[in-house]
C-alpha cells in the first residue's frame, strides 16, 4: 500500500507570510521536544503560536505536512553547513579534507542541536512513512556533494564505489550523531572525534588506492 505524501504548501513570498511560517515550525519543534510525535496536532500548534487552526492550514495541510517542514529546514540548515566547509576546504586538496572533516562533524552538530525539537525531528524522519523520503533524499545529497568534492582527487577511483564508501560514513556518521541524544554514558566530545577519525582513514585509504 502507498502512504500519501503530506500535503505541501508553497512557501509565502510575503515576508510577513514568511515570519509567521517560521513561527509556527519553531512552536512546532518546541512541542515536539514536549509532547512528542504522536500527541502533537495542528490545534495545538496553532494554539501554541496564537493563530487559528483555518489560518495554520494556509501554510500547511496537516501536522505531517508540518514535519515535513521542520526536516527539510534541518536539512537545509545542515546543507549550509556542508557547502561552507567545501568552499573552505575542498580547494586544497583530499589531505586537507581529511585532516578537517572533524569540523564538518562538529559544525554539524552544533546546528542539529541548535534545532528547536531536532531530536523528535529526527525520529519522525524515521518513523513515519510519510517522511523516511526526506531523510533518505537529504543523506543522498550529502554523498552527492562529497563525492563531488573529493572525485577530482581520486582520478583511479570508480565513482560508483567512492559513492557507496561515502554514503556508508554519511550513514554511520548521521547514526553517531542522533546516538548522543540518547545515550549518556559516552561524552560526546569523544564519539564526534571517533567519527572524525574514521572518515579520516576511510578518506585517506581510498586516496591511496587512487
Amino acid at each position: 500500500m502507498t502512504i500519501a505524501a503530506a500535503p505541501v504548501r508553497r512557501p509565502p513570498q510575503q515576508a510577513r507570510a514568511r515570519q509567521t511560517r517560521e513561527r509556527l515550525l519553531d512552536v512546532a519543534g518546541e512541542l515536539l521536544a514536549e509532547v512528542g510525535l504522536d500527541r502533537i496536532s495542528t490545534n495545538m500548534i496553532a494554539a501554541r503560536a496564537g493563530l487559528t487552526p483555518p489560518a495554520l492550514y494556509r501554510y500547511f495541510g496537516d501536522k505531517y505536512a508540518v514535519l515535513e517542514a521542520l526536516g527539510r529546514r534541518l536539512m537545509e540548515r545542515q546543507n549550509a553547513v556542508l557547502e561552507s566547509w567545501i568552499a573552505r576546504h575542498a580547494p586544497a586538496g583530499v589531505v586537507v579534507m581529511a585532516d578537517r572533516i572533524g569540523d564538518l562533524v562538529a559544525e554539524n552538530a552544533a546546528v542539529t542541536r541548535a534545532e528547536p525539537g531536532a531530536v523528535w525531528i529526527l525520529r519522525a524522519l524515521h518513523a513515519s512513512p510519510q517522511l523516511v523520503h526526506i531523510r533518505l533524499e537529504s543523506h543522498r545529497h550529502v554523498t552527492d556533494r562529497l563525492v563531488d568534492a573529493y572525485a577530482p582527487y581520486m582520478a583511479g577511483i570508480d565513482r560508483d564505489a567512492l559513492w557507496a564508501r561515502v554514503r556508508l560514513a554519511v550513514e554511520l556518521g548521521f547514526a553517531a550523531d542522533e546516538m548522543l541524544y540518547e545515550e549518556d554514558r559516552i561524552p560526546a566530545g569523544a564519539v564526534l572525534a571517533d567519527i572524525a577519525a574514521m572518515f579520516r582513514t576511510s578518506l585517506l585509504d581510498l586516496a591511496r588506492g587512487a
